[in-house]
């Protein structure tokens, strides 16, 4: 069943900029009757919900709300608002992440690699977990999205603790979606993303591999919202990340390891990563 955006509820994490602000847009223009917008950035969350909402129709609301996904308790906190406001959601967009670039032994335990497994992993579990009790029980159509990275599916020099977070995002993500379907929810479908690099600055000075470009967000946006309505479980972009999950399955490791560091590029495309 394809999902009917018109008078749905929404919530996006990371919502202030890139592809979060253009979920946001999306889903204004397409009817949506509550667009929440979580971002720890207050400014620029607070220029992008009235820009939205100037845009919107008459009784749409956007509702812009400072929350530091980093912090358990934060968020916890403002689902219980989101719930008391608007009576929960439909569609939850885990679109946040951090990334850091370097070899591992570089990276700071708590600035690093604690903030980069909190906001990536943790911070979707917790507000898929306050949120979702609510989907099930509405007897409504309800979509979950997390936005997870093809480094979830192919290994990565210099980009370790990022590809964990996603490796796990992807796990947990697909793990919650055998279950609301054996458990008879099927009202409620969570679809993975799976991309490689995004034009949006977060990965700047990052390569794509061969015959890999880096995409853009208007272009991702884009097959994430058709994936999003038809329910898909997996999207991943582009062809060659299909492409590389498959020779990893079925190559030794050393000729894997080759391929993907002579032929494709793989392991060196974050070489001269500075990031936004």
């Amino acid at each position: 069943m394809t999902f009917a955006v018109a008078r749905s509820r929404f919530l996006i994490t990371g919502a202030a900029m890139g592809m979060g602000r253009l979920y946001a847009e999306r889903a204004v223009a397409e009817g949506a009757s509550v667009v929440v917008l979580w971002d720890v950035n207050k400014k620029a969350l607070e220029q992008t919900a009235r820009e939205i909402a100037a845009s919107a129709t008459v009784g749409v609301v956007v509702d812009g709300m400072v929350v530091d996904l980093a912090k358990r308790e934060a968020i916890e906190k403002a689902a219980a608002r989101v719930i008391g406001k608007h009576g929960g959601v439909d569609v939850l967009i885990n679109n946040a992440g951090i990334v850091r670039g370097g070899v591992f032994w570089e990276h700071d335990n708590a600035a690093h690699t604690e903030a980069i497994m909190m906001v990536n992993t943790v911070a979707p579990m917790v507000t898929t977990h306050e949120f979702l009790a609510g989907m099930m029980g509405s007897g409504r159509e309800c979509r979950i999205v997390n936005i997870a990275s093809a480094a979830g599916l192919i290994s990565n020099p210099k980009m370790s603790v990022y590809a964990a977070s996603k490796w796990a995002l992807i796990g947990w993500g697909d793990s919650v979606r055998l279950e609301l379907t054996r458990e008879g929810y099927g009202n409620v479908k969570l679809t993975t993303v799976a991309p490689t690099y995004i034009s949006t600055g977060m990965f700047d000075g990052a390569r794509g591999p061969l015959m890999t470009p880096l995409m853009t967000p208007e272009y991702v946006v884009s097959r994430v919202w058709k994936a999003m309505r038809a329910g898909k479980p997996m999207l991943m972009l582009p062809w060659t990340v299909h492409l590389s999950k498959f020779l990893k399955g079925v190559l030794p490791q050393r000729a894997f390891d080759v391929i993907a560091d002579k032929v494709f590029h793989v392991y060196s495309s974050m070489d001269n990563f500075r990031g936004r």
